[in-house]
């Protein structure tokens, strides 16, 4: 009897389950404790940019030069000049912390009635947060000792010192969220609090895992602030998806009468296989944000990879051999009333999926029409998408603090929070030419020692100032003198990334593409399916893209979930959407087309197929895109608008995925080609089969009442 890696994988674990069982344990505790001691490593401000932004900030840190954390306090009153004694108490209330530098006169407004002072943090700026409570406290003391004006701080310092408290107090509540809501799932799926929690556990373990690999790696490639939620979010799902498929079938074959050991051989013959078949596409898909030549992205890419593999290694490994020693346990903690299926044996109709399959599939044309139209509907908004990188102020809602801030100072000192600097770098900073260039600006800071100048320049029409900026002003002024002078500030870095992800979506789009193709194509030697995959993949992916504009740019029904419109999705967001759904959707794809390709190896016609592999699958795909939509569902409740833009368009994307195009439109486009979805192409026909089903007699009955049949391999 012929068996394909995944089976010969899992008969190794149930014969030597104490290995496998002690190993990866053994695995997650080293992995854990030494990537915990190394500690992680994130990545600067010039190593997260693109184009010149990216350049000056480079500049600035191989001289040494970085910047101080800038801070901005302004001072209303509802007079002229009634500001002046609060900001004298302010002044000296900062310098009394023993924290600050450069603090510098205040800037008074048109009216009078408004005072800015500007000053910086003492020592690095990446750990200034750590240091600014003493001086959030003395502007809180002046701010409740003088209720005659209105006090508004902003800067890198204090909004990064309120964003990490944020995030601590959000990845707890998601983390405390999220494992709970999955373990409910999986009791209504399984009945079985033992079955329940065997999925969890893993998935836990291979993050534990995974967070210390990816720590030791960070000291080679470093790592954004949120490539960590990223990476639970990615490998919790994936990982108690992987399980529930596996241990589905496993029950499925024992609710059909096998034995222990052929169950478990079956299991890990078809959803073992469609596990290492899925992981695989995920990770290749995963290694396409290498090419978008982004730190950011590459960052994501190695995190993401590292937590499906090992979730795929868990799940083929030690998942069977744990199986193997519970035996029967496994049902252990019977809830009443939960899940009879056991019971019932294997000739459930799939609840609601049984009822809509019958009706897809004898009138496919009008079911698959209908769905591509729901779909594209929703895709509409996409068509108006904008992205940009969010600001702090965007980032935490309209009623933040820290948006409060921001608004009340760009109105009254506009331009004022978000200059532009201009960094210039020359053989002889102090040569004439280059002191004339620089006398045409006025905010100069000039490092003789290091032959370099800092010019602050405001923007306070924005893109346009900032276009003025680089396309006229700084040519003008150092075009000629052999300076080197580059743009860079927060609306510089924004559009310098967004280009540069226009320019590397494309390579990306077209290797994951591709990728995705080859492997379908090999692995069900059918370039029919590999193509339907792909268009399948697409109108997920555009439909996300809709909802997510709807939600997030225009503000439509975002009050829903309590959060609200900001004009933009994240320039990030689309890219990582774009390859992470790629990938995840291949779990429910693979899983049902391998069950589909099962049912016609084992005899039947390719509409009987569809029919009997919809409503095996129904189950598990339910039961996996609840947890999958109740995990990112989770991270849409977070403060951060690109943690909730991430988590709803991946919750409404799986949602929609599993639904309409796996249950809907991937059925009646089957039923639509007929025998044309197995087309073997000429180069494909002498290469070995893999198999989709185990050489054994399985039930093939389907809820019609048909005949058992012998299943076995035909290519």
């Amino acid at each position: 009897m012929r068996r394909n890696l995944a089976a010969r994988i899992g008969v190794w674990s149930t014969h030597h389950r104490k290995t496998a069982v002690l190993g990866w344990l053994l695995f997650v505790v080293l992995a854990t404790g030494i990537g915990g001691a190394s500690g992680m490593v994130e990545m600067s401000t010039s190593e997260n940019g693109a184009g010149d932004s990216a350049r000056a900030e480079k500049i600035l840190d191989e001289a040494g030069l970085g910047h101080p954390a800038g801070e901005l306090v302004m001072v209303s009153a509802a007079r002229p000049d009634g500001w002046r004694t609060a900001a004298g108490e302010l002044a000296a209330a900062l310098e009394a912390t023993g924290e600050v530098r450069g603090l510098a006169d205040p800037v008074v407004s048109k009216d009078g009635k408004e005072a800015l002072i500007t000053f910086g943090m003492k020592g690095e700026a990446a750990t200034s947060a750590d240091r600014v409570q003493p001086v959030l406290d003395a502007v809180s003391g002046v701010r409740e000792a003088r209720t005659d004006v209105e006090i508004h701080q902003f800067g890198e310092a204090s909004a990064g010192k309120w964003l990490g408290d944020l995030l601590s107090e959000d990845f707890r509540r998601a983390e405390f969220t999220a494992v709970p809501l999955a373990l409910g799932i999986l009791l209504v799926a399984f009945g079985a609090v033992v079955a329940a929690l065997l999925p969890v556990g893993l998935a836990l373990t291979a993050c534990m895992a995974a967070f210390g690999l990816l720590s030791l790696a960070s000291h080679q490639l470093h790592l954004f602030q949120t490539t960590y939620s990223v990476m639970f979010l990615m490998g919790f799902a994936v990982g108690v998806d992987y399980c529930l498929f596996y241990l589905r079938r496993e029950r499925d074959e024992r609710a059909a009468g096998r034995d222990a050991e052929t169950a478990l051989r079956i299991a890990a013959a078809t959803s073992g296989r469609a596990v290492l078949v899925s992981g695989l596409t995920v990770m290749v898909a995963m290694a396409g944000m290498f090419l978008s030549g982004l730190l950011l992205f590459k960052g994501f890419a190695l995190a993401t990879i590292i937590v499906v593999f090992i979730a795929m290694l868990g799940s083929v490994t030690v998942l069977p051999a744990l199986l193997s020693w519970l035996g029967d346990r496994i049902d252990a903690g019977r809830v009443p009333f939960l899940n009879r299926r056991g019971e019932r044996g294997t000739k459930a109709s799939g609840g609601i999926v049984g009822t809509v399959i019958g009706p897809v599939l004898a009138a496919p044309k009008l079911f698959a029409l209908g769905s591509v139209v729901v779909l594209l509907a929703l895709a509409a908004p996409a068509l108006g998408m904008k992205t940009e990188q969010l600001g702090l102020e965007k980032q935490f809602g309209s009623r933040s603090p820290l948006a409060t801030a921001h608004r009340a100072i760009s109105e009254s000192f506009p331009g004022g929070p978000d200059p532009a600097r201009v960094v210039v770098r020359a053989d002889d900073i102090g040569a004439p030419e280059i002191r004339t260039a620089l006398g045409t600006f006025d905010r100069v800071t000039v490092h003789t020692a290091q032959d370099i100048a800092e010019i602050e320049v405001p923007l306070p029409h924005g893109e346009d100032d900032l276009a003025e900026l680089r396309e006229n002003r700084v040519p003008d002024a150092f075009d000629g003198t052999g300076a080197e002078a580059y743009v860079t500030g927060e609306l510089a870095s924004s559009t310098d990334f967004n280009d540069q992800l226009k320019r590397g979506i494309v390579p990306v789009f077209a290797f994951i593409t591709t990728v995705t193709f080859l492997l379908m194509l090999f692995c069900f030697r059918s370039y029919v399916i590999a193509v339907t995959s792909i268009l399948l993949n697409l109108l997920s992916v555009a439909a996300a893209y809709g909802v997510m504009t709807a939600v997030f740019q225009h503000g439509w029904g975002a009050g829903l979930i309590g959060s609200e419109g900001v004009g933009a999705i994240e320039s990030w967001m689309p890219l990582f959407v774009l390859v992470v759904l790629f990938g995840l959707s291949m779990d429910y794809h693979v899983f049902v087309v391998s069950r589909i390709r099962e049912a016609r190896d084992s005899g039947l016609d390719t509409r009987a197929a569809i029919d009997m592999g919809i409503r095996r699958t129904a189950g598990a795909v339910t039961g996996a895109a609840a947890i999958m939509v109740a995990v990112f569902a989770v991270f849409g409740t977070l403060s951060m608008q690109d943690m909730q833009q991430m988590g709803v368009g991946l919750a409404v994307a799986v949602l929609l995925d599993a639904t309409v195009v796996r249950m809907v439109l991937l059925p009646s486009v089957m039923a639509l080609l007929g025998e044309r979805n197995w087309r073997v192409p000429r180069m494909l026909s002498r290469l070995p089969s893999l198999e989709h089903s185990e050489a054994v007699t399985t039930d093939t009955t389907d809820t019609t009442g048909a005949e058992p049949v012998q299943a076995g391999s035909r290519g």
